[in-house]
Order: structure tokens, then C-alpha cells, then sequence
């Protein structure tokens, strides 16, 4: 049978994610955020979900509604800070009530976790953090005179990505900044799937693809990003 990721509905895709899943999410700076999964992975309404994400309150994301519906227990991110001031965001006011645990990131770190997972190495020695309070509780080696700490790998159970174009084999091809953390995620996940804004039955030339097939199980082309 012909290989063919492509599909019209992520329902069947989504029902084999179970709660407590961790979910690894694209996006940075209005580039490259799933919209349209998010919020079809927040109609399944898996609960306890660990949430990997740049930003838990970007306002081009669509990640708060995962977190308003109550559905997500701990987010891992580079930064948890909404945009408006003086107004808590629904991750904050969780936050702040004991109602959701975040661990953060610093972001290259972060990226290199995610790598890292996808790499099959399951911990490395990094400067960055050390002697700050994102370092406490962690171990620690003096590594070329300087103090490491011991981060680990991350891995998900699914990944949500962006990207412009798809072919019926999963091969992607981003939109300039729209790739962020999507091909990482993609390698370091046990499902990913991808939202597009064309999905062609052609096959995109070896030359121009930015994410092979290999890491992709479905493709939903979904037309231009959705920000509201």
C-alpha cells in the first residue's frame, strides 16, 4: 500500500494519547504554533498532561486553552510571564494557587533536551544555569574549570509542529522561522503530527526538504496559520 500521512481528521490520530502524556509544542515570536491541533487536542481532553513549550502565556499561541480547560499539570518552558500587565495570565493564576507546577528552562537548554531525546543521549553537562537557583537540587561536575550542571533529556509523547508545505510521505518544508522547535520536537517524540498549510501528493525534492517524513506520522493541511 502506497505510504500516504496524509489525513482530514486528527480524532482517530489523537485518541491514542492518554493522560498524563507529555506534549511537546512549536512555536516562537507568532511563528510556527499549531494552532489548529492545539485546540483539537484540547477537544480530546487529555488531562495531566506535561506541557514543552517556548512560552506557557505567548499571545499568539492557543496553549492557554489547554491550560484554562484544566488540562495540563506541569508545563516545562523558557518563560512563564504573560503580556499584560498587571493581569495574571490562566497559567499564572494557576501557578500562583498550587494548581499547575512549572519548570524553567533556559531556552537553548531547553532545545538541547529536546535534541537530545531525539538523539538517544540521555543526559549532558551544561555552564549554563550553574550557581543560579534553576541549578539547585541538580548535580554538579567542574568540567575544563568550569561548574557543569547535569541536565536530562527530554521526550514526549507527542509533538504538535507547524510548517508550510507536506507531502504525502511526511517530508516538511518550513516558512523561514516557522521550523523553531519543530524539528527537534519531531525527532524526540513517539508522535508527531504536523500542521500545514498544503499537503501535496507530489513529493518534495530531497533537496528542499527541512524535516524528513521519518520523524512524521500524520499531516493535517489546514491552509493559512490561525491566530484567533
Amino acid at each position: 500500500m502506497a505510504i500516504d500521512k496524509r489525513v482530514d481528521d486528527v480524532t482517530r490520530a489523537l485518541s491514542t494519547i492518554q493522560d498524563g502524556a507529555t506534549v511537546l509544542i512549536s512555536g516562537f515570536g507568532g511563528a510556527g504554533f499549531p494552532n489548529v491541533l492545539i485546540r483539537a487536542l484540547r477537544d480530546h481532553g487529555t488531562r495531566g498532561m506535561t506541557l514543552v513549550v517556548n512560552s506557557a502565556t505567548h499571545r499568539f499561541s492557543f496553549t492557554h486553552e489547554l491550560i484554562e480547560a484544566g488540562l495540563v499539570g506541569k508545563v516545562i518552558a523558557s518563560s512563564g510571564r504573560g503580556h499584560d500587565k498587571g493581569k495574571l495570565s490562566p497559567f499564572e493564576e494557576r501557578l500562583r494557587d498550587g494548581r499547575i507546577e512549572f519548570e524553567c528552562v533556559p531556552q537553548g537548554t531547553m532545545v538541547e533536551r529536546i535534541r537530545a531525546g531525539g538523539a538517544g543521549i540521555p543526559a549532558f553537562y551544561t555552564p549554563v544555569g550553574a550557581g543560579t537557583a534553576l541549578a539547585e537540587g541538580k548535580e554538579t561536575r567542574e568540567l575544563d574549570g568550569r561548574t557543569c550542571v547535569l541536565e536530562h533529556a527530554i521526550h514526549g509523547d507527542l509533538a504538535l509542529v507547524r510548517a508550510d508545505v507536506a507531502d504525502r510521505y511526511g517530508n516538511l518544508m518550513f516558512r523561514h522561522a516557522q521550523a523553531n522547535f519543530g524539528p527537534a520536537m519531531a525527532t524526540s517524540a513517539a508522535c508527531t503530527i504536523a500542521e500545514v498549510r498544503s499537503a501535496q501528493a507530489q513529493a518534495i525534492a530531497p533537496r528542499e526538504i527541512e524535516l524528513s517524513g521519518v520523524f512524521v506520522n500524520h499531516v493535517l493541511a489546514v491552509g493559512e496559520p490561525s491566530d484567533a
